[in-house]
């Protein structure tokens, strides 16, 4: 099911007598209806489309905790009130929520992969808003087509490997290896990196499937400010290897100081530094196609601090991204 983009969680402080200088995100966001036919982004401009996908399900059937299907809502009243820099080429757009219905998450994740596609067809540069990690099968449906003659590469920041089986179902535990079989099922190669993986947090058969698709990986322990450089030059090894990225943000990645709003909180996590100046060399490259947060979920934040976070993770990705 798809609901149509509105003002709802676009609202805040309003400095009118500071004129244009004094504009925030939530006074320049246009609104997209992807129920209609959905027009070009204007030639000579970048558009950044910011898409909603409101499900936990695959949670629930991953035995988690619930409460990510609200993540949407906390993102954009999260980045409501930025302050507004970007030249005027640059636009942001709302372009609504698709929402998982009487638990049928292979039903919205097509949905997702069909909007998804729609914007990137239409030169709309797709900033998805989670949602359980579910979402990153969804998402990447909606890249198939546009990637079909080139070289993926998937970027995870997250600390699981999310390969589980889906032979009874699938959840927020098996996007990759559903990507995965999909993509060689169509005779492409699965080129997918974790960064920030917890060794506690997957199983040893999660290891073993990661070494069989040839997954590339680092551990949270090596993944911090001091080992900068070396952290670059794999990151560039494997931008090397592929034509495009997706790249996904599982929010647990983070240590829990900073994101306790998520289902399964990492108290040996990342610091935001080291996963902001590795997201920028991504970006930098030229070779990002579209990039979601995951796994927020507002019912278990604290001062809103998983919900800021994921916000200004996305201010930065559309500040350093307009400018390739």
């Amino acid at each position: 099911m798809y609901k149509s983009a509105t003002k709802e969680y676009w609202k805040g402080r309003v400095d009118a007598h500071d004129g244009a200088l004094g504009a925030r995100w939530h006074q320049k966001v246009q609104l997209l209806d992807l129920s209609q036919p959905l027009p070009d982004a204007d030639t000579g401009t970048v558009a950044f489309a910011f898409l909603g996908f409101c499900c936990d399900e695959g949670v629930r059937r991953n035995q988690g905790r619930t409460g990510a299907v609200a993540g949407p809502a906390a993102l954009r009243s999260a980045m409501s009130s930025f302050a507004h820099h970007l030249p005027e080429r640059v636009g942001l757009y709302d372009a609504g929520d698709v929402l998982c219905t009487n638990g049928n998450l292979e039903e919205a994740q097509e949905q997702l992969g069909k909007k998804v596609a729609a914007l990137v067809q239409a030169g709309y540069r797709p900033l998805v808003l989670g949602g359980g990690h579910e979402t990153a099968y969804g998402h990447f449906l909606g890249l198939e087509k546009a990637t079909a003659q080139q070289r993926l590469g998937i970027l995870n920041f997250d600390a699981h490997f999310d390969l589980r089986s889906y032979a009874q179902q699938a959840s927020s535990g098996t996007p990759f290896l559903q990507i995965a079989d999909r993509l060689q099922g169509q005779g492409r190669d699965f080129v997918y990196k974790v960064l920030g993986l917890q060794e506690y947090g997957n199983t040893a058969v999660l290891f073993q499937t990661a070494a069989e698709l040839g997954v590339t990986y680092s551990l949270a322990e090596t993944v911090q400010m001091h080992r900068l450089t070396q952290l670059q030059e794999e990151l560039q090894a494997f931008l090397d290897e592929v034509d495009a990225v997706y790249t996904t943000i599982d929010m647990d990645v983070f240590a829990a100081a900073y994101a306790p709003g998520v289902s399964a909180v990492n108290v040996l996590g990342l610091q935001p530094e080291v996963v902001l100046a590795l997201l920028r060399q991504v970006i930098q490259s030229g070779k990002l196609i579209s990039l979601d947060v995951a796994e927020l979920n507002p019912a278990l934040d604290i001062d809103i601090r998983t919900a800021k976070l994921g916000a200004a993770l996305l201010y930065e990705v559309v500040r350093e991204w307009h400018h390739v």
